[in-house]
């Protein structure tokens, strides 16, 4: 059996940490019901002012399974999300070295949420030098009965314990402590090429 993950938005380090552990082996959930408040339209990432949800908004039914889920253009979510982005990461290392395909793929103007998750997390993987190879579910899996389904292994609404992610630099690390478990552009721009390596100490 593949590994089974949710779809995500710029997803947390440990969501990557646990992807790059089952490199082309991974199956992509969408036939869920879509849950709410989770990382599949959320990034947390860390500001002058202290951590930031960027939150993807969406349309959706009490029903909606996650392949459905259409992204909400009302409001001008994508300038917010670049703007804030940019506030926080413009003084770290290598965002400049990301910036424009970050860009490009954020303003690329995808209809259904999946679609921006798929594309955020090939990206990240193809930044990191693994391989974004993936296939997607053809119908609801319960559960796999093993250790390899992390579809709610992840979660903005539960604190990730420090002890098993190193510390590294971040941009506001002179007045804030540690944060772990950001998206994973927090790592790419505050390390660049050695975010690779990084994700292999994470446990």
């Amino acid at each position: 059996m593949k590994a089974l993950f949710s779809t995500a938005y710029f997803p947390p380090v440990a969501y990557l940490a646990a992807l790059s552990r089952h490199d082309g082996d991974r199956l992509f959930e969408l036939y869920e019901t879509f849950p709410k408040q989770t990382y599949r339209n959320r990034a947390v990432i860390m500001t002058a002012g202290g951590l930031r949800n960027l939150t993807v908004p969406v349309v959706r039914t009490n029903h909606s399974r996650t392949g459905e889920v259409k992204i909400d253009d009302k409001t001008p979510w994508r300038t917010i999300h670049l703007r804030t982005i940019e506030a926080a990461y413009a003084a770290s290392p290598y965002y400049m070295f990301y910036r424009d395909e970050m860009v490009a793929l954020l303003t690329n103007g995808y209809e259904y949420l999946y679609e921006l998750d798929r594309e955020a997390t090939r990206w990240v993987l193809r930044k990191l030098s693994l391989s974004d190879s993936y296939e997607t579910t053809t119908d609801w899996i319960a559960s796999t009965g093993g250790t390899d389904d992390y579809r709610n292994r992840f979660s903005p609404k539960v604190p990730y314990p420090t002890e098993t992610m190193p510390p590294y630099y971040q941009v506001f690390s002179d007045r804030l402590p540690f944060a772990p478990n950001l998206s994973i552009l927090d790592l790419l721009f505050n390390l660049g090429p050695e975010a690779g390596e990084y994700l292999k100490k994470v446990t």
